[in-house]
């Protein structure tokens, strides 16, 4: 499951080093979102509604205030520019998480769980249930990556 160990480690230090200031999602929770979405397969594109590494959509970008790539105008492919550049679709789910964020999980706390959990069923649907072999792969990075 994790024989891609090395490159989930690069993307979360790559992540970390882009997102050290202001961020609403640890660098281990926003590499583990992005492991358990798509493998951080940084070369996927598009496939049906969504796109990019996290596998956002439209509507996701849209609500996460439309980010671009290096903060060019927004244009007909800023969408897609963006989503699939890992970077900004890093940005794009941190101002979501920013915009959306709250306890899905009824434990008083807002934390990783609660951020994979919009991210995947949405922020009114969060508390729904997860697909059991998704959670535990997420479970398995966390538990990998959180004390290192």
């Amino acid at each position: 499951m994790f024989a891609r160990v090395s490159c989930v480690t690069v993307t979360i230090i790559t992540l970390f080093c882009v997102y050290t200031s202001a961020q609403v999602i640890s660098q281990v929770c926003l590499g583990c979102i992005c492991e358990v979405s798509t493998g951080c397969n940084t070369t996927r594109g598009c496939s049906g509604s969504v796109c990019g590494p996290f596998a956002i959509t439209w509507g996701y970008w849209s609500d996460a205030g439309k980010p671009t790539l290096n903060n060019e105008p927004t244009s007909d492919d800023a969408y897609a520019r963006c989503v699939n550049d890992p970077y900004c679709a890093a940005g794009a789910v941190q101002n979501y998480m920013a915009k959306f964020g709250h306890d899905c999980t009824g434990n008083g706390v807002v934390d990783c769980e609660d951020y994979l959990r919009i991210h995947r069923l949405g922020a009114n649907a969060c508390n729904g249930a997860l697909n059991s072999k998704y959670e535990n792969k997420f479970k398995l990075c966390l538990q990998t990556f959180q004390n290192q």
